[in-house]
C-alpha cells in the first residue's frame, strides 16, 4: 500500500536557522496522524512543506507516491512550475490557525469559490456541494452570513468546509483550534472526528491531547526539528519513553 505522505530525510532552513533536521515519517491512507511538540519545533513548517507552501532544502517528500514540488530525472530534482504545483495542491486541503476566509464573501461563497475558479466547475454544482458541506459542519443555517457575523469556531468550520469542497485526498490541519475560545473548540473537533470516521487521511498539528488520544491513529512528538518519539497516541501519551517527551507531556497533560 502506498503511503499517503512519506518523508525521507527532509531538511528545511530559513537562512541560518535550521528548522527541520532530517524528518523521516510515513502517514498511511485513512490515518489520523497527529504532530505534537513545543512551539518552534518545526511542526507547522513540516505541514507547509507537505503541500509545497515551503520548499524543502534536502530529502524527499511524497504525497500518494508522487514527489511534492519536484520531478526527478536520474539523481537530480527539478522544481515543478507554479502551475504544476497548483495542480497537485488541489488534492490537499489545508486548514490554518487563522481562518483566512474572504471577508467580502458569504459562507457559501467562500466554500464555492475554489471549485468554480480553480476547477471551472458550474456554479450550480459547486453551490449544491457547498450546501451539503455547510450542513455537514453544522452551519447549514449560516450559508448567507459573512465571516464577520460568525464566531471564530463557526469561521473555522466554514474553513474546513472550504477545504473539503476541492474533494481532497489529504487534509492538513495546523493547530485548527488554537485561536478559538475554549467553549468553541469542541464543535471544530467534532467535525474533525466525523472526517476521521469517514476515512479522510489527516495530518493534524495540535495541542489537543484528548483529541490525539481519542481520534489519532499515530502520533509523533517533535522537538528542535527532529522526531523524538513516535507510536500509537495512547502509548506515547501514557507511557513516553524519551525524557524530552516526558518533560513536555508533564507540562501539557
Amino acid at each position: 500500500m502506498t503511503a499517503m505522505v512519506k518523508a525521507e530525510g527532509v531538511h528545511k532552513s530559513f537562512g541560518a536557522a535550521h528548522i527541520l533536521k532530517g524528518i523521516d515519517l510515513e502517514v498511511a491512507p485513512r490515518e489520523v496522524f497527529c504532530l505534537i511538540g513545543p512551539s518552534g519545533s518545526g511542526k507547522s513548517t513540516f505541514l507547509r512543506c507537505i503541500n509545497h507552501l515551503e520548499q524543502i532544502n534536502a530529502g524527499r517528500l511524497y504525497v500518494d507516491g508522487q514527489l511534492v514540488g519536484y520531478r526527478q530525472k536520474g539523481d537530480k530534482l527539478y522544481e515543478l512550475k507554479d502551475s504544476e504545483v497548483a495542480l497537485k495542491r488541489r488534492d490537499i486541503g489545508m486548514v490554518f490557525q487563522r481562518f483566512n476566509l474572504f471577508p467580502h464573501m458569504t459562507a457559501i461563497e467562500n466554500v464555492m469559490e475554489a471549485p468554480v475558479q480553480v476547477k471551472g466547475e458550474a456554479k450550480a454544482v459547486a453551490r449544491a456541494r457547498a450546501e451539503r458541506l455547510l450542513d455537514r459542519v453544522g452551519l447549514g443555517d449560516k450559508a448567507k452570513n459573512y465571516p464577520s457575523q460568525l464566531s471564530g469556531g463557526q469561521q473555522q468550520r466554514v474553513a474546513i468546509a472550504r477545504a473539503l469542497a476541492m474533494e481532497p485526498k489529504l487534509m492538513l490541519f495546523d493547530e485548527p483550534t488554537s485561536a478559538l475560545d475554549p467553549e468553541l473548540v469542541g464543535d471544530v473537533l467534532d467535525v474533525m472526528r466525523g472526517l476521521a470516521e469517514d476515512g479522510m487521511t489527516m495530518v493534524v498539528v495540535t495541542h489537543e491531547m484528548g483529541f490525539a488520544r481519542e481520534v489519532g491513529d499515530a502520533l509523533v512528538f517533535m522537538d528542535d526539528g527532529v522526531v523524538v518519539e513516535s507510536g500509537h497516541p495512547r502509548d506515547v501519551l501514557t507511557n513516553p519513553q524519551h525524557d524530552r517527551t516526558k518533560s513536555f507531556l508533564s507540562k501539557v497533560l
